[in-house]
């Protein structure tokens, strides 16, 4: 990651029974994670935010030989902009119910940041740190010094809660400081790394026997978008739709220079033998259309044949350091947990399939249902949803034929001030579908663009389907079985508590079934006495 500083703003005070102290700057805990308020009015309830101050990049994301997910990401313990970069850590079970644990990494120095990374799971102790164990945790990282960036490792002995830093470091020196975000996996019998060049275009892919000795083995240049740097490559193995093989993805992230402005992720699926990237072709593919949906990265240890499942950061360069949740202490969140899988689609060919990991943990009751909704209107008033969380679906059939003017609309709407939210889909002609997030007032800036769409085709069979969250100040939504997806922060002045789904001049044989259910906090459970999420305070101490 690279980020701009926002300056003359005022940063968030650390929250009560923070305390001790860092090696880089006084006032950042140690041992001990930050409580955080999550009733907000813009805080998300299945999306996971940091409990205070300020959060980007996922890092070092993997899940455990015990089934806990590790969620670690770059952090400002001390401000709400970015900068004094850390790694904060969340753990989970279910991807959805978080954990908010210590601060996982610290920069050494006062004058350094520990940039975007990633971690393994050394399960062979090819890097020696762990002669008694098989359960030991590498993290690959950035230090960003002020005159390089280098490449550093940390290894933890109790699984990835607390690390010590590598004697040796850097593992991979440099004089540039545009070299970066290292993303490591195992392949069958080596770790391989990806990493940026930023403003060269390229990605360097690494070899190492061991996690400490690196050696250069080729690059991946001057593919798809430029914009002005790459950054935050990813290198994932996936299932392939339809068939028992699966198929290399290298993801690439860039900003500034996105076509919406800001950041953006396009991905490149390909063959990979260990050294060598190369992609089935030329073709720059994005992975969500909309402008909230940045650095996303793949857990590493997923078993091999199941969905690949990643995170990204819900938010953007162009305006995450001016968004109005700074009243509420904190900024940015991440994006639900997706599945992932390729496809080769009619007309598209190679296109990622991405849909929500499982809901059912934070699934609540059905607000009603419909199958009957050819050109007419449900209406549902959520304001007794505690969580003002909604998981929506509409499925389409029979639809073949259907005229450029047949429509399915949704829109979340407040009785009180009028603001609204909406999307839709045109069944005919060349099937677009739009996201619109200007009818809310609750934050203006000349790079919040209002408006996205793009195109997703009707099958031949007439049938077509749509689901979504919205999610306090966040929306996400999933068309064609995950063929295209979006996410967009958003910002209304009172709380979206009625909620439409409305369909118009379809073909008289065409079906249209909904539901809509309410979507419970993941974090109500975990608030003490006065409404404050603690994390897990019983930790050890960080070493």
């Amino acid at each position: 990651m690279k980020f701009r500083l926002a300056f003359g703003l005022t940063t968030a005070l650390l929250g009560v029974g923070t305390s001790a102290q860092s090696s880089s700057t006084d006032a950042v805990p140690t041992g001990t994670p930050i409580p955080g308020d999550y009733n907000g009015a813009y805080r998300p309830q299945v999306h996971f935010s940091p409990p205070q101050h300020f959060m980007n990049d996922p890092n070092g994301m993997f899940l455990d030989g015990n089934g806990t997910y590790h969620l670690y990401y770059q952090y400002n313990p001390t401000g709400i902009v970015a900068g004094n970069q850390h790694w904060g850590h969340a753990t989970s079970r279910d991807l959805y119910h978080w954990v908010n644990q210590p601060i996982a990494i610290f920069p050494p120095t006062n004058d350094t940041q520990v940039f975007s990374g990633s971690a393994v799971v050394d399960v062979n102790n090819t890097s020696g740190f762990f002669p008694d164990q098989d359960n030991g945790v590498v993290a690959v990282y950035t230090l960003n010094t002020p005159v390089a960036q280098v490449q550093e490792i940390a290894y933890s002995h109790d699984g990835g809660y607390t690390f010590s830093r590598y004697a040796e470091n850097p593992v991979i020196n440099s004089t540039s400081t545009q070299f970066r975000d290292p993303k490591v996996i195992w392949y069958q019998d080596h770790w391989v790394m990806v990493i940026a060049y930023s403003q060269e275009f390229a990605i360097g892919i690494y070899t190492s026997p061991d996690l400490k000795a690196w050696s250069h083995a080729s690059n991946f240049t001057h593919h798809g978008l430029l914009g002005l740097q790459y950054e935050c490559p990813n290198l994932v193995m996936m299932p392939v739709q339809g068939s028992d093989e699966g198929a290399y993805v290298l993801s690439i992230s860039i900003n500034p220079g996105a076509p919406l402005g800001g950041s953006i992720t396009e991905y490149f699926p390909g063959t990979f033998n260990g050294t060598h990237f190369a992609a089935v072709d030329g073709a720059a593919r994005i992975s969500d259309f909309a402008k909230d949906n940045y650095a996303g990265q793949y857990f590493y240890g997923i078993p091999e044949g199941q969905d690949a499942i990643s995170i990204a950061w819900a938010s953007n360069w162009q305006y995450t350091q001016v968004a109005p949740t700074a009243q509420e202490g904190w900024r940015s969140a991440m994006s639900l947990p997706r599945r992932n899988i390729l496809a080769n689609v009619t007309r598209i060919g190679w296109d990622l399939i991405s849909l929500p990991y499982d809901l059912t943990p934070v699934l609540g009751d059905q607000l009603a249902a419909r199958t009957d909704l050819a050109n007419s209107t449900l209406t549902v008033d959520y304001s007794g949803v505690v969580s003002g969380a909604l998981y929506f679906e509409a499925n389409i059939t029979g639809a073949s034929g259907a005229s450029s003017a047949a429509t399915l609309n949704f829109t979340a709407i407040s009785p009180v001030s009028g603001e609204s939210l909406r999307g839709g889909y045109y069944l005919g002609g060349d099937n677009p579908f739009f996201l619109d997030r200007g009818r809310l007032r609750g934050f203006d800036d000349p790079f919040f663009t209002d408006n996205f769409s793009t195109t997703s085709l009707l099958h031949a069979d007439g049938t077509w389907t749509l689901s979504g969250v919205i999610d306090r100040s966040i929306v996400e939504v999933f068309l064609d079985g995950g063929a295209a997806s979006a996410t967009a922060t958003f910002f209304a002045t009172e709380p979206l508590t009625l909620f439409t789904l409305s369909s118009a001049l379809l073909p008289a044989n065409a079906s249209v079934s909904v539901a809509v259910y309410a979507l419970e906090s993941a974090w109500k459970g975990y608030e003490d006495g006065d409404g404050i999420v603690l994390g897990n305070v019983t930790t050890t101490t960080l070493k």
